[in-house]
């Protein structure tokens, strides 16, 4: 038995091939997609391709079937932008017809520079832009048949799940984060939209919602929390309606603002999972005080002692920086100290990379790679001891699980309501899975605990 420690980098998601979502007709314009980044970039790539396959497109799942190739990019950390660079050098060599988009659109100049025979390059959430691209580069059939659009879109995701993107932008000013350059301030959608697209994904088949922005607890300021057609534009209103829709409700991005309290009851009633994606980032003041972060720990601290009183089954993930410019051992010992403190069910944390145009680049005393590696290494033996001790008390449970797959030799990959897909650990099912199917929702009793990972046998 192993188990695999979760991504330990959650806001850089893998690169997604659309195999799945593959058209082979020869008669159609064809193009190919590389989505990199987060999943809020996963779902503007569904959405450039959905948009592309309404006009009569068909979506390759390989270079050499394709007539041009988007590549859609991630510019948050330079190791990312370094992987976009790569994917686009990849595309260009395999296929040559190579449009970019995505955050590091945002710097076309760095990647001309880089690979200056790409034929186009937009920035993020710039969906007319990719497609007059598209136009420029593979002209679009003169009658495509709109009913070749599935009627939930197209998805990137296995089809019992889907990411659903309720915001874009941020207004915060993390000095760490570029975010906000690159993708604007907050801008909401309406929330009868996001219950309308709710609504569609359910009725084909999504089993659970996983709703994401870059700030989700920030839902609605931009637009006064306006409400229309019955919908409010405020994070608890919206829950509770989509808790309605009898799909599981997991909430990603959520900062620890008062009214999240408010969530809490709608978990314990069953409404919405009860799991909170929350970046902390770090628990020492000074430290939160030089990212202009909320410098609350303490008070975070007894948020999250009142969120578990009132749903003791609540899940907590969240994400650190180690190495931070000025971050001494004491202030790091501090954060170590608050992890004991905290037992946060699941863990991510990444090294402190400069990013360009990051203000955190000008601060003094910057922190030696071999600290950093040496915190980290540190951070993750001590989040691993406390998952490790979690999941065992968890052994001759039941546990609610949504199947993710079953594979050739029947072994099914679920997750519990505590696990989100990519980012963290999963169940297994070794026997017994004949009759089960993906995106079944199935009670499993817990007979085995790792670090990351369970394992369970169906009851009876």
């Amino acid at each position: 038995m192993s188990s695999n420690p979760p991504d330990l980098r959650p806001d850089l998601a893998p690169k997604a091939r659309l195999s799945d979502v593959a058209q082979d007709r020869s008669d159609q314009p064809t193009i190919g997609m590389v989505s990199l980044g987060c999943p809020k970039a996963l779902v503007d790539s569904e959405r450039i391709l959905t948009r592309l396959r309404a006009e009569g497109y068909a979506i390759s799942p390989d270079y050499t079937g394709a007539d041009a190739v988007i590549v859609n990019t991630c510019g948050f950390l330079d190791s990312a932008k370094a992987e976009s660079l790569s994917a686009i050098g990849e595309a260009l060599n395999e296929n040559g017809r190579v449009i970019v988009t995505g955050c590091l659109g945002a710097e076309p100049d760095y990647i001309t520079g880089a690979h200056p025979s790409v034929l186009a390059v937009t920035g993020p959430h710039q969906y007319e832009q990719v497609l007059d691209a598209v136009h420029a580069a593979v002209p679009p059939a003169p009658d495509p048949f709109v009913d070749l659009l599935p009627a939930s879109g197209v998805k990137l995701t296995p089809r019992h799940y889907s990411y659903l993107k309720i915001s874009e932008g941020c207004n915060h000013k993390c000095k760490f984060c570029i975010i906000p350059d690159m993708r604007g301030k907050l801008a909401s959608r309406p929330a009868h939209a996001v219950i309308r697209e709710a609504e569609k994904l359910v009725e084909n088949g999504v089993r659970e919602l996983l709703v994401i922005s870059q700030d989700t607890s920030a839902y609605g300021i931009d637009i006064r929390h306006a409400e229309a057609k019955g919908h409010r534009a405020h994070i608890t209103d919206l829950a509770r309606d989509l808790g309605t829709l009898g799909a599981w409700v997991r909430l990603h991005y959520v900062y620890p603002y008062p009214h999240v309290r408010e969530l809490i009851p709608l978990m314990a009633e069953g409404l919405i999972l009860p799991y909170l994606d929350i970046p902390f980032q770090h628990a020492h003041p000074a430290t939160l005080k030089r990212m202009a972060r909320p410098a609350a720990a303490a008070k975070t601290l007894d948020e999250i002692a009142a969120w578990r009183a009132a749903c003791p089954d609540i899940a907590l993930r969240s994400t650190f920086i180690v190495g931070y410019p000025g971050e001494t051992e004491a202030e790091f010992k501090t954060l170590l100290d608050w992890l004991d403190e905290a037992q946060l069910d699941r863990v991510g944390c990444f090294q402190y990379e400069n990013v360009a145009g990051a203000r955190s680049n000008d601060l003094p005393d910057h922190v030696p790679d071999e600290v950093k590696q040496d915190r980290w290494d540190r951070f993750m033996q001590k989040a691993q001891a406390i998952s490790e001790a979690k999941l065992a008390a968890k052994v001759g449970t039941r546990q609610d699980v949504i199947i993710d797959d079953i594979d050739e030799d029947g072994i099914a990959t679920c997750r519990t309501k505590a696990d989100a897909p990519e980012i963290d650990g999963c169940l297994f099912i070794d026997e017994g899975t004949d009759a089960l199917s993906v995106g079944d929702i199935v009670t499993v009793e817990v007979d085995e605990a790792g670090e990351y990972d369970l394992w369970g046998r169906l009851p009876g």
